[in-house]
């Protein structure tokens, strides 16, 4: 990616005044090039017509791509992600509705383009340590009852033990809220993926949002953020730096490894004289 791709990124967040938004499943979209900036910088390519209003990023080995396709439909899917035929490797793919953060989307693709880890994570694990409430059918809800998580078994109902995550309004008179957005990780996606989404979705420090940018609802807690602007700004720089590193570290395997930022993709707010 340019220099200019990351100016006109903080262009626009230097005229935004920030302010803190949780909880994050209701924080809204905001700014879609959390994901597409990173992929860029971990060497994936447009692939699609620059002049359609389709995105198409594809890895540089040719093996997973990345679809956003905004016209979609409102709860339907926005992004896809997915891996391509290769060997005997299973076909799998995620898909994400219009409103899912940016940030919590990011966090999926950054570890689909990191080393895959020793050990796998369990999502159910770090579901429990953020407070989600999980009931005996297997299901977990969020705090405020907005959010479920659920990997159904395979039922008559349910063909495959596929995870689904949905945001949606509190029930009222017995029926339930509508549908704020979803997610869906069909039975193939790598684990560390799922449990990715699942801790950057649970994490309870805010995202940053512009004092007009959308929400995904109206109970959305915002307040003036700490940080300013510029601060904003040199996060986003510094994740994409970090992600820059680590791919070109990938390409020479007898390289150090590259050491991630603290917190990286999370700005912080400076220290108080």
């Amino acid at each position: 990616m340019s220099e200019r791709q990351l100016a006109e990124f903080a262009d626009k967040h230097a005229w935004q005044i920030p302010y803190d938004t949780s909880p994050r499943h209701l924080a809204g979209p905001g700014d879609a090039r959390h994901v597409t900036h990173g992929l860029a910088a971990a060497g994936w390519i447009c692939t699609s017509d620059p002049l359609s209003t389709h995105l198409v990023l594809t890895s540089p080995d040719r093996r997973h791509r990345l679809r956003f396709i905004p016209e979609s439909g409102y709860l339907s899917t926005w992004w896809h992600l997915s891996s391509e035929l290769f060997g005997d490797e299973p076909y799998w793919y995620a898909a994400f509705g219009e409103l899912v953060p940016a940030e919590v989307l990011a966090a999926v693709t950054d570890a689909l383009t990191a080393p895959s880890p020793a050990a796998q994570p369990d999502p159910w694990q770090t579901l429990d340590a953020a407070g989600w409430i999980r009931d005996d059918s297997g299901l977990a809800r969020s705090a405020d009852g907005m959010g479920t998580i659920e990997h159904r078994p395979v039922s008559e109902f349910h063909d495959a033990p596929d995870w689904h995550i949905q945001i949606h309004e509190a029930a009222s008179g017995g029926y339930p809220g509508r549908r704020l957005w979803h997610a869906h990780f069909h039975q193939h996606t790598p684990v560390r993926l799922v449990d990715a989404f699942v801790t950057a979705l649970t994490d309870t420090a805010p995202l940053q949002r512009g004092m007009h940018e959308q929400t995904a609802h109206h109970s959305a807690v915002r307040k003036p953020s700490p940080l300013t602007p510029r601060q904003v700004v040199d996060a986003h720089i510094t994740r994409i730096t970090f992600l820059r590193a680590r791919a070109r570290s990938a390409r020479r395997p007898q390289t150090k490894p590259v050491t991630p930022p603290t917190q990286a993709g999370t700005a912080q707010p400076a220290a108080r004289r």
